[in-house]
């Protein structure tokens, strides 16, 4: 096991840990929890949360959690999840396997069970899959970038190997303080323990999302704020979708005075998160 990986783990957790004290389940939110997607009984789990009350089948998010590839689970994220649940929409909370334990591509493997989940069981939680969007943060904002790209280029899909659900494509993504291009030598414990050892230029190529977007890559939200260490990731991403012609939204939240962190978004305490959090829901319902 890499140090530095357990190290970042247990450094993690405690920050998370004092991010969420106190918070609670709320009142308006229906919960389906631990359900299996997959053959792994420790990781391919995920929720299912709806506004309690709502009737029908309602669009759908489903958020793919950051933590470097080597981090983090569902019920980090739960309390996140809930709260874009309370926005009106059906929202889907995954694990999925860890890096230096599970080598890449691994965690996009589960990603794509997941999708290939939610529309086989659509029914049965009133999930709308005509209008499926996506949320990322840090790496997860990678692995749903990748994703897209696999949704949207076949040739980049079977170079990975994995095979989305035929004619799938998010209708919208949100990519938070996400990383899009990996150079080498830049991240490089934690890139190698993605891969088990010291990544190739080919293996780069596939793990760079700005590589492989195109023109069919879905409208997305690129949001980022002041002290995420990751800014500098998202201008020249945005301005890559810009270019192709993708609808492309970029936020930068936060100033000099108002210093936010890296994904921000989750810490609910924050009225910054708040803001952009509704800034997100508000973007994707402009594709239902």
């Amino acid at each position: 096991m890499n140090l530095q990986v357990l190290v970042m783990r247990r450094r993690f957790k405690r920050n998370d840990a004092k991010r969420d004290a106190g918070l609670t389940v709320p009142e308006d939110v229906q919960r389906f929890v631990d359900i299996a997607y997959g053959p792994d009984p420790k990781w391919n789990r995920l929720d299912v949360y709806r506004p309690k009350g709502a009737e029908g089948k309602l669009p759908v998010i489903v958020s793919v959690h950051g933590g470097g590839w080597f981090y983090g689970d569902k019920e980090l994220y739960q309390y996140y999840c809930m709260s874009l649940a309370q926005r009106g929409f059906a929202v889907v909370n995954f694990s999925y396997r860890l890096a230096p334990e599970h080598r890449f591509p691994a965690a996009l493997e589960d990603t794509d069970a997941v999708f290939h989940w939610l529309l086989d069981n659509a029914e049965t939680y009133c999930l709308d899959a005509k209008r499926v969007f996506g949320v990322g943060d840090s790496a997860g904002a990678q692995i749903l970038g990748l994703y897209a790209c696999a949704c949207t280029d076949a040739g980049y899909a079977a170079s990975i190997p994995i095979d989305p659900p035929a004619g799938f494509v998010p209708k919208a993504l949100a990519l938070n303080c996400g990383v899009y291009h990996v150079e080498p030598g830049k991240r490089s414990a934690i890139v190698s323990a993605m891969f088990g050892r010291k990544p190739t230029p080919e293996q780069l190529d596939r793990i760079s999302v700005r590589n492989h977007v195109s023109a069919a890559f879905p409208p997305s939200f690129v949001m980022t704020g002041e002290g995420d260490f990751l800014a500098q990731a998202a201008p020249p991403l945005a301005e890559r979708l810009c270019a192709l012609g993708v609808p492309v939204e970029y936020r930068y939240y936060g100033d000099a005075a108002h210093r936010l962190g890296h994904v921000f978004h989750c810490n609910l305490r924050l009225e910054e998160a708040r803001r952009c959090n509704d800034d997100e829901c508000a973007f994707f319902k402009r594709f239902c």
